[in-house]
């Protein structure tokens, strides 16, 4: 059965056993209609970590839609240029990008070799992508990807029923408190949220004279 809390990614060591570019912990949380997601810096090669400040998030079609990434940055690129194409086919559905995204990446013998996960969002749902054709809405408004995604999960769900806090809070303090569990994970994190469009308020809506 899959967790629809967080995917951990499984690319920390080739089928040879040479190094490989280590996933790092992307979040996202989704709240009274606002989304955020964060992310850390940190890339590791081997034992070895060779970048402390990498962005891993993006925004896009004009800010209402975020996207984050975890495993090989070059795969990860490659999916981003076709989500945002399937995004710009889809007039920006989000779900429907997604979803043509999942099955490509799926039936395609190219794109079935690229080792990356994605988190997509906008301030109504929150999905997980994956190359074995998933695309999951998590129940509960939160989703992590990489190493630390079970400790960046967990964090964020106490904070989402025990706080008060909005998206964004939830998001960068669940990143730091995975920070200091997960090796593969540094504190150089980075937020990108995205709000519903305020509605105009009846009350203060022009009336005809």
């Amino acid at each position: 059965m899959r967790n629809a809390g967080y995917q951990q990614s499984p690319w920390h060591e080739s089928s040879s056993g040479s190094p490989r570019w280590q996933a790092t912990t992307i979040i996202g949380v989704l709240r009274d209609g606002n989304v955020a997601l964060a992310g850390d810096g940190q890339v590791t090669f081997g034992d070895v970590v060779v970048k402390h400040g990498a962005r891993k998030i993006r925004t896009l079609a004009d800010g209402k839609v975020l996207a984050g990434f975890a495993g090989a940055v070059a795969d990860a690129l490659t999916l981003f240029e076709k989500f945002e194409s399937q995004l710009s086919s889809a007039d920006g559905d989000l779900r429907r990008a997604a979803i043509d995204l999942a099955k490509e990446w799926r039936t395609d013998r190219y794109l079935r070799r690229l080792e990356a996960q994605l988190l997509v969002a906008d301030p109504e749902q929150l999905l997980l992508l994956s190359g074995e054709g998933d695309v999951i809405a998590p129940d509960d408004g939160i989703a992590a990807i990489g190493s630390g995604a079970p400790y960046a999960t967990a964090a964020a769900r106490a904070l989402l029923q025990y706080s008060d806090k909005n998206a964004r809070e939830i998001a960068e303090a669940a990143m730091r408190v995975t920070a200091d569990l997960c090796i593969y994970t540094n504190d150089r994190i980075i937020v990108e949220t995205a709000t519903q469009a305020d509605e105009q308020d009846p009350d203060n809506a022009p009336t005809d004279k």
